[in-house]
């Protein structure tokens, strides 16, 4: 993927380094696969292709230059360019988003003029009270568009194949369809199809014919419109692959103000110099990484750092870009801008490590490689046996083209596509949203699940957990009047006193004489009290200590890594609240479901470890990791990958994004941030954890049905290889043959569709789910791949 970001290093001469190089004309995984093989066959050369990002990632330790890996590439029948320079990219766009919007736009319209013109083909074929007189006739006209310009993408890529000597599902696809469309054309003009009152009856008898008077554009046209359907929910997945990099940079600042001659003026951010001072406030983003030089407030850096508890900051203090201010004016003296800042820094974090995943084959390329050679093997094999045994040139002929369209991928080419729909779909409706059918086979795998605490374990938000009253004095009193001076004040912690004071006593009275004493809390009268709430030393300041109770009840709660607020009112200390980033009421269950998928969770955060031993006692996870930066995240993950872990990543926060690409299969938590949705595989829409046990269920249940479906897929095809072989198959017995097939492959799709959670979960939101209904006809429509 490309990124709006400058690179960490410039394309790399000989002698050493790394280069990028964007790769165009791939069109399956084998195709990665074959160009990573020519590159590391370079001296010097270790190459990695990513057919999801079309990009490849070669470190160079030898003489090789970049030239001499874009000449590699081409020979090998493909495009290679090194990336856009910065300049070329604007509002975090991808140089080659608006050529994969073409192509996306091509391969939608392909598809909805194939489909349009095949139903009637497909109809017309199946069904013998529709075949009206000449209606074979008919059927050419609305299908030879479809196999020609409808299949354009599959004959170009398998003449590209051909031309370097290799075969994939391309082949096979271009081949079958053209077969049938050659031999129809033959049989229309030359045999005895086209005459007028021509009819396929429905019925199934084996007998050897000569094939004048059988058509096979049903079979072409459908196997054209199924293919090119995969292909479009492909690439339309493949277009958003830099969305993760565009939302990371879409987070930062994009206009400042900056102090320039005593004066503010407002600027876009791009234009912010080092040492530039700027103003920052309440509710506005940090514009770049800084230190403070006047005021002090409270930074929200959780979407950075997942540190819950917003950090009080003052002159000194340092403080990063696209984090939020939630209190005072601040001034801020620039720092670090552009590409050095935490945020790009993250930005090609995300990037190095979704560049660096291996990409899954799909399981269909893959067999293709070796049915694809066996199939033209045994087609030649036998148009030269009838040949040679007298059988007479039509006989030969259809006997071989029967081998090249029995054998065509037609529920090859709905085997994955159908049961990803219903997967998906059903996914959908239940808040799990699976990325492609590349995800499916890292859940098979997952051994060890790595769990981000604040947003995903925890709420993520700050929340009143506990009020302890003072001896002698009224706990509804206490909370009655330090909530209502919170009220007042726009801190995190205080919103929470605030919000949980209403709902446990109801309406708050007003205050008077508000202040907010920065750094240590606030004081008014409430009530005709006069009113302290914040950190001891404020109650000490007014010479109100806290009592031996509440002493205890304060070291209790920090031990539990808790935030302890003191109240005091009329000259004396009268209770502490405790507030804290609350436990999901799940997330115990979650992770107990977890483990009984074989799983070893690890709880993973940036906050301290006081707070992430209470949590995951809680929870009851064994092994924590805590006070880790974003890039500790990546390498938290890497090391549990050196150790032979399969690790799978739950995570909500920008700090989570790299770490949710790096991992083998990442989880995004639907009510975090857009970038870790984008940068994860599968999202959990109803953000909660139990959903992650579902989803990798329901991905896994999704993963077998798939390879049953190309197991019965290869099965059909090679029970009637020596049947057409045999010159024994007639068109009827092979459309519903591999009509049969088809429908098969659906019906087993559809079972997905009763998958069911493990905590009784229905749709989410009760909305019905358009892709998994449109299934619902996917048996009737099917018998196209005949």
């Amino acid at each position: 993927m490309s990124s709006a970001t400058e690179r960490t290093t410039p394309p790399a001469a000989a002698g050493g380094g790394q280069v990028e190089l964007v790769i165009g004309g791939m069109t399956c995984a084998s195709c990665a696969a074959r160009i990573e093989k020519k590159l590391n066959r370079l001296e010097g050369v270790t190459a990695t292709v990513n057919y999801a990002t079309e990009k490849a990632k070669v470190a160079l330790t030898g003489d090789v230059t970049p030239a001499d890996l874009i000449a590699t590439v081409e020979k090998t029948g493909y495009t290679a360019q090194l990336p856009e320079p910065p300049k070329a990219q604007t509002d975090g766009e991808q140089p080659d988003a608006p050529e994969r919007d073409d192509h996306v736009r091509s391969l939608r319209q392909r598809l909805l003029v194939s489909a349009v013109l095949t139903v009637p083909v497909v109809a017309m074929a199946m069904v013998p009270a529709l075949q009206f007189t000449s209606w074979q006739w008919a059927s050419l006209t609305l299908a030879a568009p479809v196999v020609v310009w409808g299949a354009w993408p599959f004959h170009q890529a398998a003449w590209t194949n051909l031309r370097h000597g290799t075969a994939t599902m391309d082949t096979l696809v271009s081949m079958g369809t053209l077969a049938a469309l050659a031999w129809s054309l033959y049989a229309l003009f030359w045999g005895t199809a086209g005459e007028p009152g021509m009819t396929h009856p429905f019925e199934l008898t084996v007998a050897r014919t000569d094939g004048s008077g059988n058509i096979y554009l049903e079979a072409a046209a459908g196997v054209t419109t199924f293919i090119l359907a995969g292909r479009y929910v492909e690439a339309r997945s493949k277009r958003r692959a830099g969305a993760a990099l565009r939302a990371l940079l879409e987070l930062g600042a994009k206009e400042v103000s900056v102090l320039r001659g005593g004066r503010e003026q407002r600027i876009p951010v791009d234009e912010l110099a080092v040492d530039d001072s700027f103003v920052v406030r309440p509710g506005e983003k940090i514009a770049t990484d800084g230190v403070v030089t006047e005021g002090s407030s409270a930074v929200d850096a959780a979407m950075l750092t997942g540190e819950s508890v917003p950090v009080e900051v003052g002159p000194g203090d340092a403080v990063v870009g696209a984090t939020v201010n939630a209190g005072g004016r601040l001034v801020v003296r620039a720092t670090r801008i552009g590409t050095d800042t935490q945020l790009a820094q993250m930005a090609r974090l995300v990037e190095d490590a979704q560049n660096g995943k291996a990409e899954v084959q799909r399981l269909a390329d893959r067999v293709s490689g070796v049915f694809v050679p066996i199939v033209i093997a045994l087609a030649v094999g036998t148009l030269g046996f009838w040949l040679g045994t007298g059988g007479g040139a039509g006989a030969a002929f259809t006997a071989a083209v029967a081998v090249l369209i029995i054998a065509c991928p037609c529920a090859l080419g709905l085997a994955t596509p159908t049961a990803l729909m219903a997967g998906t779909g059903r996914g959908a409706q239940l808040g799990i949203l699976i990325k492609g059918p590349e995800v499916l086979e890292n859940t098979r795998r997952v051994d060890t699940v790595v769990l981000d605490k604040t947003g995903t374990v925890t709420t993520g938000r700050m929340a009143l957990l506990d009020v302890v009253a003072a001896p002698g004095e009224d706990r509804e009193q206490v909370l009655r009047l330090a909530g209502a001076l919170e009220d007042a004040s726009e801190h995190p912690i205080a919103r929470a006193i605030a919000t949980g004071a209403a709902e446990q006593v109801g309406t708050l009275p007003r205050v008077e004489d508000f202040t907010n004493v920065e750094g240590l809390g606030v004081q008014g009268v409430v009530d005709g009290h006069a009113v302290l709430v914040g950190r001891t030393r404020l109650l000490a300041e007014w010479s109100q200590p806290l009592g031996a109770d509440l002493e205890r009840a304060q070291a209790a709660a920090e031990a539990e890594g808790r935030t302890a607020v003191a109240v005091g009112w009329d000259g004396a200390a009268r209770g502490v609240l405790v507030v804290a980033d609350a436990v999901k009421d799940t997330s115990a269950e979650a992770v107990a479901q977890l483990r009984g998928l074989g799983l070893t969770p690890v709880l993973l955060t940036g906050d301290n470890a006081t707070v992430a031993r209470s949590v995951a006692t809680t929870v009851g996870i064994d092994e924590v990791i805590a006070e880790v930066l974003p890039a500790d995240k990546v390498d938290v993950v890497k090391r549990l990958q050196g150790e032979g872990r399969v690790v799978a990543m739950v995570g909500d926060g920008v700090n989570d994004a790299a770490a949710l690409a790096q991992a083998d299969l990442g989880l995004a938590m639907g009510t975090g941030t857009d970038v870790a949705i984008e940068a994860s595989d599968l999202t959990l829409v109803r953000g909660d954890l139990r959903a992650a046990a579902d989803a990798i269920r329901l991905s896994r249940r999704t993963l077998g049905t798939i390879k049953g479906n190309l197991f019965w897929a290869f099965a059909y095809n090679v029970a009637a290889l020596p049947l057409a072989a045999a010159g024994l198959l007639n068109p009827m017995l092979a459309g519903a043959a591999m009509a049969f097939s088809s429908v098969f492959v659906v019906s087993n799709s559809l079972r997905l569709r009763r998958f069911r959670t493990t905590n009784g979960a229905t749709a989410a939101g009760g909305r019905p789910d358009p892709a998994a209904d449109a299934l619902d006809d996917a048996p009737r429509q099917a018998t196209a791949a005949g």
